[in-house]
């Protein structure tokens, strides 16, 4: 048998890990933007996790998970300019908030109980964070956490029932979240 008959199965094990590139990008992504100041990560953290919902319930709400990615791009830089500008998150997350759930029950709304769940998602994730914001940093960064944790969760229960959200950005989500908390109980 020649080297050339030789079946070579790192050419599986690189097309596994190809398959892999959200967790890879999670992974990337916790590594570049965690660190900072305690008090810093519970503010921007917690504000993050107002959007993090949102995104869910506006991709279901649309019908069309190939817009995950699309979303997230329009909304991330959203976030810096509002914290560049020193313009309070919440002062656009509640709104927009408030607009999403108004589009989830107007006008024919594809997959309403996927919608429906989205909507309570955000409901939920978005006053766990907001009780996280108005607390002393202590108990706050406890509470943004476990949002994060939760939101990973929440992410990997999509990412299995393949729902809401495009597979890719469920599974890079799940990863970033769950570091994310990781991360944050690492601090206490």
């Amino acid at each position: 048998m020649t080297a050339a008959t030789i079946p070579v199965p790192r050419h599986r094990m690189i097309r596994a890990l190809g398959r892999r590139w959200p967790t890879a990008l999670g992974v990337l992504t916790a590594v570049v933007t965690l660190g900072g100041d305690v008090a810093d990560q519970v503010t921007g953290l917690g504000e993050t996790l107002l959007f993090l919902p949102w995104i869910y319930l506006v991709v279901a709400r649309s019908g069309r998970r190939g817009l995950s990615w699309p979303v997230l791009i329009a909304v991330f830089p959203l976030s810096v300019v509002l914290r560049v500008l020193d313009v309070p998150v919440v002062a656009v997350a509640v709104p927009l908030a408030a607009a999403a759930l108004a589009w989830s029950v107007i006008g024919h709304v594809p997959r309403p109980a996927t919608v429906r769940v989205q909507a309570l998602g955000m409901i939920g994730f978005g006053a766990l964070a907001l009780v996280a914001l108005a607390v002393d940093t202590d108990l706050g960064l406890y509470l943004v956490a476990a949002g994060w944790l939760l939101h990973g969760v929440w992410d990997f229960v999509h990412l299995k029932l393949d729902r809401a959200v495009a597979r890719s950005y469920a599974e890079w989500c799940g990863v970033l979240d769950v570091l994310t908390a990781a991360y944050l109980l690492l601090l206490v």
